[in-house]
């Protein structure tokens, strides 16, 4: 049986893209990541902000953050229990990477009720063709 991707980071041959997508990868850790970005959220604040996920997976992406180190989790002994969640100083390092995705995905992606949709990059202004 082979190990999941998350259970591989350690065994890529070289390569820091596969190695940084493997603690990325996850249908709703981008979006977690991208909230967190503007400061500590508490775990209803952020299923409030991502209304599509159910909360078994947004608990699940959130451990497999908190294990990779790029979110921390902090609980208040208090009734009933506070727990929220902040990205490390490891995950800050990440600010660049997900705005760029999200400026990406502004001028290129289209979401529409029936689905997303990518832009030409023929129609895009110059200064964004790469």
């Amino acid at each position: 049986m082979s190990l999941p991707r998350a259970k591989l980071t350690k065994n890529f041959p070289g390569c820091p893209v596969e190695a940084t997508l493997s603690h990325l990868d996850g249908k709703w850790k981008g979006v977690i990541l991208f909230h967190l970005m503007d400061g500590t959220l508490r775990f209803n604040e952020l299923r409030r902000k991502l209304p599509a996920v159910t909360q078994r997976m947004l608990t699940k992406q959130l451990r497999e953050l908190e294990e990779s180190g790029l979110v921390s989790r902090t609980v208040y002994p208090v009734v009933p229990p506070r727990v929220e969640y902040a990205l490390t100083p490891l995950g800050e390092t990440l600010k660049p990477v997900i705005r760029a995705l999200a400026a990406w995905g502004e001028e290129y992606v289209f979401c529409r009720p029936e689905g997303h949709e990518l832009r030409d990059p023929s129609c895009a202004p110059a200064a964004l063709q790469l």
